[in-house]
């Protein structure tokens, strides 16, 4: 099916015609059942006053006489003894009233059913006020006929000898039409599979189309997207394909511009400084120094940013405990107060006892290596630049990782930072600096480029506090 709109209304169309064929085959069927179920019903009435006047039997019927001996048996109750009679037999008995039409006959018409298969439930057999025997001999009839088996019927109309009454072609197996509803019921069933089929298939293209979209900034994308699936869903990856075309395009462009800016902004800077060098006033020379450097910090910032938004680095399998070890160590090596307190025991919650209210828990060693599916240079530069913050707002920066199946969750704290949680994600926004910008550095895009990174690894950057201090998290996928 290449198009939904067109193979979808065939098969449901399909399916539609299965269910009308499948409908009138269980109709028809349950018409020729009923047909079958009246017949036998009718001959049970007409059989009755066959019986009772001694008339010929009904078209279908046999009548029979006992021999002496059977007869005899008969008489004494043991009616699975006679000649005929299926072993193991189960028996059902049942007596009508005699017809008081029927003057000189006042004793009831007795009636043996032996079946190997089953005893008759009476109780199926229709009693309303004023129903005459040969209706419930017709009840009777219609009962035998609507199980499958071959019972062997035995009768006493009144007075009269013990007969053996052959039904074959009324209520007999053989007699019943071929049932098929098991077929009609397949068929609405395989209509049925059809409509859930399209609905799953077609549902489950778009769900992984929408999934493969969903990992593509985590796992680094593909340029464009192929698909072979639907019509209309392949108009829809035409169209995010081009989308993604226009927008990479426009940050190629913006980054484009802004390398130029920067580089041209170099060789201009240059001079600015060598002149600024020749300023016998030191206070004015410094002043303008520092704000040479501050314009080349911001393009430099923004370019960073553009980059990280790009996404242009390629994921791998890494070491995250390795990442941050290498990080920290450049910090240490140059005298700074970073510490790496290393990934922490992960603590599992066991199930529900029935013996205990209390659940129990458990702790895994933890993960020395912690591989994980990730960027490593944007995730670095994440890792530093909120080890920077910590710095820069706390006397001191201490590195944790945590994880489980799923995330790997990097902790950065500092010590000391007056900052609350509620400020400091308010700096998240591009540019946004905070009160003490003229005793700290930066130019307001720090955060915003570890949101960035974060979001691209399919997680987040979160605040809360600490024990000493403010609390980073980057929550990031393992996988």
């Amino acid at each position: 099916m290449r198009s939904l709109r067109v193979g979808g209304v065939a098969l449901v169309l399909v399916a539609f015609l299965l269910g009308l064929v499948a409908s009138a085959i269980w109709s028809g069927s349950n018409a020729r059942w009923s047909a079958h179920l009246d017949h036998a019903r009718f001959t049970g009435a007409v059989l009755y006053d066959s019986l009772r006047s001694g008339g010929g039997s009904p078209p279908g019927v046999e009548f029979t006489i006992l021999s002496a001996k059977d007869r005899e048996l008969a008489e004494q109750g043991q009616f699975e003894t006679i000649s005929g009679a299926p072993r193991p037999a189960l028996l059902t008995n049942l007596s009508i009233r005699a017809d008081q039409s029927f003057e000189s006959v006042t004793s009831p018409l007795t009636l043996a059913i032996l079946s190997a298969d089953l005893r008759y439930p009476l109780a199926g057999v229709s009693v309303r006020p004023g129903q005459t025997p040969a209706e419930t001999l017709g009840a009777l009839t219609e009962l035998l006929a609507s199980y499958c088996s071959e019972p062997v019927v035995i009768a006493k109309p009144g007075d009269k000898p013990w007969i053996r009454i052959d039904g074959s072609d009324v209520w007999n197996c053989s007699a019943a039409p071929t049932d098929y509803r098991l077929l009609a019921a397949g068929l609405a069933l395989v209509a049925v599979g059809m409509l859930v089929t399209i609905v799953m298939n077609s549902s489950a293209q778009f769900l992984d189309f929408a999934q493969t979209l969903l990992d593509r900034n985590r796992i680094g994308g593909p340029a464009s997207y192929e698909t072979d699936g639907l019509e209309e869903l392949r108009g829809i990856v035409s169209a995010v394909n081009s989308y993604i075309a226009v927008e990479r395009d426009r940050l190629a462009q913006r980054v484009a511009v802004l390398s130029g800016v920067s580089h041209d902004l170099g060789t201009p800077a240059t001079r600015l400084k060598l002149r600024t060098a020749l300023i016998p006033d030191e206070e004015l020379r410094t002043k303008l120094e520092t704000d040479i450097d501050a314009m080349i910090g911001i393009i430099e910032s923004v370019l960073t940013y553009t980059q990280a938004e790009l996404d242009a680095e390629a994921s791998r399998r890494i070491s995250l405990t390795s990442l941050i070890e290498s990080i920290v160590a450049d910090y240490q090596d140059v005298g700074s107060p970073v510490e790496f307190q290393g990934a922490e025991q992960v603590t599992v919650h066991g199930g529900q006892s029935l013996f205990m209210s209390r659940r129990g828990t458990g702790l895994l060693p933890a993960d020395d290596k912690m591989i994980v599916t990730a960027r490593p240079v944007a995730l670095g530069r994440a890792v530093s630049n909120l080890i920077d913050n910590a710095l820069k707002y706390g006397r001191r920066a201490k590195i944790g990782l945590e994880s489980d199946a799923d995330n790997a969750v990097i902790t950065v704290e500092d010590e000391g930072a007056s900052i609350t949680v509620q400020d400091i994600e308010e700096l998240m926004a591009p540019f946004k600096r905070g009160s003490n910008t003229k005793m700290i550095g930066g130019h307001g895009l720090g955060l915003t480029i570890v949101s960035t990174i974060a979001n691209m690894h399919g997680g987040t950057l979160t605040f809360e506090p600490g024990a000493n201090g403010l609390l980073a998290k980057i929550t990031i996928q393992r996988y």
